[in-house]
């Protein structure tokens, strides 16, 4: 990352998110908001826990699901936090290098999530085209590099959208129109034209987010062709429960991501940046456990089983 404190005037940023709002408004949006970070961490909790320690959950499916509710525990932990504690207290200041920081992990995290939902959908696309050799296409070799690929991309990605949004120094206001540091909002703020780097920032989302839409897209296409090609319809039913759970998921997270990072500057704002922000920083998080549990029966009987293991623990430990 790169220290540019000394070439700049600003030493400190207010993130504004809801200051505006009453007294009466932010308990209610505390409240709101905690029991959704409290619901995000406990369902994803679970999902890591019963996809890295139950045996029958050992298909590549459930170790990507696992992986993928790591990355929502990362994500979320990184913004609602700091939006809870601004939420109670006055001062709403984050300095310089916190910003810096926090940024990087959202992207770090969001660019891991794109790559990882892209590999998710090829999973599914090798589960369904080739059922015969699908443990030995999709082996805890290849998916234990498919997972490292997901974040040595986002590490370097990373760090050159850090690069972009902080190569000019800050000299103007330092008010964030959001709840955390996000790129868009923080580059307008700094001096010079802030132009070329919301171009470059443009450029970079459009390659990370379209770029595994056309392995999302292609996976789902050959998955289609395949189903309709069969003269039997068994199975049907399964096939697009478990491929409408991650479609679902691709949708909620592409369209929140697509909005924030590849749209002009003219059409943002806060009341247009805050619903977008918090869809794909808590909604999304808190809705990929739900939606990828709901009408999986597998992973159902995996949470009554470790549910059961854990009420037999606490009753041998009495």
């Amino acid at each position: 990352m790169v220290d540019l404190r000394n070439s700049s005037t600003v030493t400190e940023f207010i993130l504004v998110g809801f200051e505006q709002s009453s007294p009466a408004t932010r308990a209610l949006l505390f409240t709101l908001f905690l029991a959704l970070y409290g619901l995000a961490m406990a369902m994803n909790g679970l999902i890591i826990f019963i996809t890295w320690t139950d045996p029958r959950l050992n298909s590549p499916m459930y170790f990507f699901l696992g992986h993928l509710s790591f990355l929502d525990v990362c994500f979320i932990t990184t913004t609602i936090p700091q939006m809870l504690i601004h939420l109670v207290v006055k001062n709403h200041t984050v300095s310089f290098v916190s910003c810096m920081t926090q940024m990087y992990l959202v992207f770090l995290v969001g660019v891991a999530e794109c790559i990882l939902l892209a590999f998710m959908a090829y999973d599914r696309y090798a589960a369904i085209c080739y059922p015969l050799s699908y443990t030995q296409i999709m082996s805890r070799q290849v998916r234990v590099r498919l997972v490292g690929t997901a974040w040595i991309f986002g590490l370097i990605n990373g760090i050159f959208l850090e690069y972009i949004s902080f190569q000019n120094p800050f000299c103007r206001d330092n008010h964030v129109e959001n709840f955390f540091c996000e790129a868009p909002i923080v580059i307008v703020l700094s001096c010079g034209d802030p132009q070329f780097s919301m171009k470059l920032i443009f450029v970079d989302a459009t390659v990370v987010l379209l770029s595994p839409m056309v392995l999302i897209v292609a996976s789902y296409a050959r998955i289609l062709g395949s189903i309709l090609g069969r003269t039997s319809s068994s199975g049907w039913g399964k096939t697009f429960s478990t491929c409408a759970s991650h479609l679902t998921v691709v949708i909620f997270f592409y369209t929140s991501a697509m909005f924030s990072y590849m749209n002009p500057r003219s059409t943002h704002g806060p009341d247009k940046d805050k619903p977008f922000s918090l869809l794909y920083s808590i909604i999304t998080p808190m809705c990929n456990p739900i939606i990828y549990s709901f009408r999986n029966k597998e992973m159902n009987r995996a949470m009554v089983r470790a549910f059961r293991r854990t009420n037999l623990a606490q009753a041998e430990s009495v």
